[in-house]
């Protein structure tokens, strides 16, 4: 037996699809390999938590077993928070995001921490973990916030970059403590519209104050970037 941590990754979606030109009709339930990498260089066993809930349910299998099994999650990128999710309506049709998957990944993240584990959100994990605690989100920045800078660049993706400031005085920035401010890459069209009940801003774009970093204040280790 190991002795090594088992961290839970969400899986991401992809729901079947008549104009894609392999597995049209069959929904996939997958991990980016960097984020399995990520785990794996801090020495954990990455597991990627496929979704119990609907049509994907099997057997007596929930979202409870993971969370008592596995001693952390992560939530990683992938397709737009619904805006449903938070109690709107898409603004466009491309905007409409993954309701299933939200339901999966809310679940999943309330079961982690009834038991008491931590959760970590990455880019759309940021945002997602803002709306299981009722917070609200930008369904596109550059629309809603016209006075901000570019946060996603369709043609650079992750070559894009922008400066981010970290809060003094938080965990954060007991972590890099090396400087307070960081060039970073960033590729998300949707971000923090009102911060949920119960979370600090821990880091922000300067340009325009678009939260980048969240944690929960209580004692749940919640904390999203």
């Amino acid at each position: 037996m190991t002795d090594k941590l088992k961290i839970g990754i969400s899986a991401c979606f992809m729901h079947p699809d008549s104009a894609r030109t392999s597995f049209a009709f069959k929904t996939l339930q997958y991990v980016e390999q960097s984020m399995a990498h990520w785990i794996m260089s801090g020495g954990a066993l990455p597991v990627m938590v496929p979704s119990t809930m609907g049509s994907t349910a099997r057997g007596d299998i929930d979202v409870q077993d993971y969370a008592q099994w596995l001693d952390g999650l992560v939530l990683h990128g992938g397709a737009d928070v619904w805006p449903g999710s938070y109690g709107e309506e898409p603004l466009r049709d491309a905007w409409h995001g993954d309701r299933i998957r939200d339901e999966y990944e809310q679940a999943l993240v309330h079961a982690f921490v009834k038991a008491g584990k931590p959760v970590f959100g990455v880019c759309r994990g940021l945002q997602l973990i803002n709306v299981a605690f009722g917070g609200t989100l930008y369904q596109d920045i550059s629309t809603q916030r016209p006075d901000s800078r570019t946060h996603r660049d369709g043609l650079a993706y992750d070559k894009h970059f922008h400066t981010l400031e970290i809060v003094p005085e938080t965990r954060l920035s007991t972590l890099f403590t090396s400087a307070n401010s960081y060039k970073i890459n960033s590729i998300h069209h949707q971000g923090i519209k009102q911060l949920a009940q119960g979370f600090v801003a821990e880091a922000h774009c300067p340009d325009d104050g678009v939260i980048e970093a969240i944690r929960h204040s209580g004692p749940s280790y919640i904390a999203a970037v």
